[in-house]
């Protein structure tokens, strides 16, 4: 596939969001949306086209898995036919399989690795050939991928390998002028924590400076931010109420 030229002549950047249907996903997204960009909102559920519809005419929704590498080839070509240039992609996807190291199955291992990992890597193969100079990708990681709480192995060990996959790919793609960073947040209200119990949470929020969670929509304003800077890349940028500096 050929280059796509530096601008675009309109000002309007082409994201795409994975694991984009709900949570900081769909926050990114609705963000993107709501400044004028255009967004492809992307997850592995058909009812993604729903979801971008309500977002309005700058919002296109494609069902893939970001396992998948014919899923990845399709969308890459979907994007291309769409737009024929690609300027922001979140790395959003997120699978959590927890449970210590003597009980966790070797499929739940896999399949985090993959949505976790392998998924983003593959995804930024896909699309690289469609992002211009000043492109910008943005990994979302995890408290956990800096820090051990057990039971975590499986999370823990794929976004601490995305934290390096975006170390490696800041400076290899530098010569491109393609931006890589990481956003990660701490503890948010999302479906994917909405299952701890009642005392966890009080326990996880009084080690949280701030002492309340974090919103979507509060990690989609860094994520907006970091799309758009020029000069940072191989940048890791914590979101997290100061959780980190508290652990």
């Amino acid at each position: 596939m050929a280059q796509v030229p530096a601008e675009s002549g309109t000002g309007v950047r082409h994201w795409l969001v994975t694991g984009a249907s709900r949570g900081i996903g769909h926050a990114v997204a609705a963000l993107a949306c709501s400044r004028g960009d255009r967004v492809c909102l992307v997850s592995r559920s058909a009812e993604v086209s729903g979801v971008a519809t309500k977002l309005g005419e700058n919002a296109i929704g494609i069902a893939a898995d970001v396992t998948s590498s014919e899923d990845l080839a399709r969308l890459a070509d979907q994007i291309g036919e769409q737009w024929g240039r690609l300027d922001v992609l979140v790395n959003n996807a997120g699978l959590h399989r927890g449970g210590t190291i003597n009980r966790v199955a070797d499929s739940d291992w896999d399949a985090t690795l993959a949505t976790n990992l392998t998924g983003p890597m593959r995804i930024i193969r896909a699309m690289l050939p469609l992002m211009p100079p000043g492109g910008a990708v943005v990994n979302i990681g995890a408290v956990v991928g800096f820090r051990g709480f057990p039971g975590d192995s499986c999370y823990g060990a794929s976004k601490a390998g995305l934290a390096g996959l975006t170390q490696v790919l800041a400076a290899e793609l530098a010569r491109r002028q393609v931006l890589v960073n990481m956003v990660v947040p701490g503890f948010v209200l999302t479906e994917m924590t909405s299952s701890i119990s009642e005392r966890a949470r009080r326990a996880i929020v009084n080690r949280i400076p701030l002492q309340r969670m974090g919103t979507p929509e509060e990690i989609a304003d860094v994520c907006w931010w970091v799309a758009g800077s020029t000069y940072m890349t191989g940048s890791v940028v914590f979101t997290d109420g100061g959780l980190m500096c508290n652990l």
